[in-house]
């Protein structure tokens, strides 16, 4: 048995994509129509920099098919302070504006730290026991995204496997990749592509991203990535794989090529 994968991109408002991605004329107001009649999933970033209003998830929502998936990335007021465990106040915060209104289109929520931040074991823990499970009765998963090397600890991926928090699985070339999957699903951020490709991603790459993330949904675990630990074959896992960052111009149509090969 297999997990579903699913490519996407990070939000789907960017000028540069208009022609590129998005047909010549094609109205602002039908952008995410668009884009989530072509990809599977979308990372929406807005709300890692202000909250939103619960009408506009609601609005976000219905302007999907069915299947199609959010994912969120949570605000830099969770993430960006001395002390994490101290938190909750502000976790509670993002976590009520209304996501709520996704409905069954809520997927995972991102967690990102800033690159200075370092691995503190009590700390860390301290903030996870803030991420709550359910919320108005859907159920909610959590991945963190850490950039400094200090996160590449066994009792990092202890903490996260106890709880059923995934890591990112993060491809750039400043931050570190964790590739273990210590949660039922796995959640990556491609950080390495560039706008002089057509696809973002060169065809050996983008292989290499297809059989990796098929491991990875089968329950196993790439060959090709360092592990820190052990993993066990686990039962399928749901993979949500995005296009960030470096080649952004190029991501949706690295995503498409991403779900052409999966699909092949």
């Amino acid at each position: 048995m297999t997990g579903r994968v699913r490519a996407g991109i990070g939000g789907w408002t960017f000028e540069p994509w208009r022609g590129v991605f998005y047909p010549q004329g094609l109205r602002q107001a039908d952008e995410l129509a668009y884009a989530s009649a072509h990809l599977p999933v979308i990372e929406i970033n807005s709300t890692y920099y202000s909250s939103q209003k619960p009408e506009s998830f609601a609005k976000w929502a219905a302007a999907t098919p069915e299947g199609f998936v959010f994912t969120l990335k949570a605000s830099r007021f969770c993430t960006s302070r001395k002390v994490l465990k101290e938190a909750g106040e502000s976790v509670g915060k993002f976590l009520n504006q209304g996501i709520a209104e996704l409905g069954g289109r809520l997927g995972p929520i991102l967690w990102q730290f800033m690159a200075t931040k370092r691995f503190d074991a009590e700390d860390f823990e301290g903030f996870l026991d803030l991420l709550p499970t359910t919320l108005a009765g859907l159920p909610l998963r959590h991945a963190v995204e850490v950039r400094h090397a200090s996160f590449a600890d066994p009792a990092f991926l202890a903490m996260c496997r106890a709880r059923n928090v995934a890591v990112c699985l993060t491809e750039h070339a400043e931050f570190p990749m964790i590739a273990d999957p210590v949660a039922d699903f796995v959640y990556a951020r491609l950080m390495a592509g560039s706008d002089e490709i057509e696809t973002g991603y060169g065809p050996k790459a983008l292989d290499q991203w297809a059989d990796r993330l098929q491991a990875y949904a089968a329950g196993d675990v790439p060959d090709d990535l360092p592990m820190l630990g052990q993993t066990p074959k686990a039962k399928a896992r749901e993979v949500f794989a995005f296009f960030i960052s470096e080649g952004k111009v190029r991501a949706p149509a690295a995503a498409q090529a991403l779900m052409a090969r999966l699909k092949a």
